[in-house]
């Protein structure tokens, strides 16, 4: 279900004095709103994957890490799950998930040319790269904020 803010006008924080007002497309919103709901579904696939590879081959130093990260996937599916019901108002959840993927794709963009990780891993720029960058932009996109703006949690501004 698209929330009510998204379907109405919304008026854009940096053309406020201008009062011109934008209509938010309902078919991109909705596309955005089953988008987050379902690559966060995903997460908790992904996060019980690291908990039942961690529980198969236990590894000494690693083994609470994994846990933790596993768990932590599963709180991320939830949150943007949750957040995907009203992505107006709940868009910070959405834009600093996208803010994590996006770091992840850097440390791996970093770490396999360096030795510090295996080849298969570019497989993550192309998958959590397209996903952060999708969740960034849309969340500036629906709410209207900058990037800045979103940084700072700031709320969207309806008119």
């Amino acid at each position: 279900m698209i929330p009510r803010r998204s379907q109405s006008l919304l008026r854009f924080p940096n053309q406020a004095k201008t009062k011109r007002f934008l209509i938010i497309n309902k078919k991109v919103c909705t596309v955005f709103v089953k988008f987050v709901y379902w690559t966060g579904a995903l997460d908790f696939l992904i996060g019980l994957a690291t908990w039942g590879g961690t529980l198969a081959n236990p590894q000494p130093g690693q083994f609470v890490a994994l846990m933790t990260l596993g768990m932590f996937l599963c709180m991320a599916a939830a949150c943007l799950m949750w957040a995907s019901k009203d992505v107006v108002a709940r868009y910070p959840v959405i834009f600093w998930q996208g803010l994590v993927r996006l770091t992840a794709i850097s440390a791996v963009l970093y770490a396999v040319p360096n030795g510090l990780s295996q080849p298969w891993e570019y497989s993550l720029v192309l998958f959590d790269g397209t996903i952060g960058l999708i969740y960034v932009i849309g969340s500036m996109r629906i709410t209207g904020l900058s990037f800045i703006s979103c940084l700072r949690c700031q709320p969207a501004k309806t008119g």
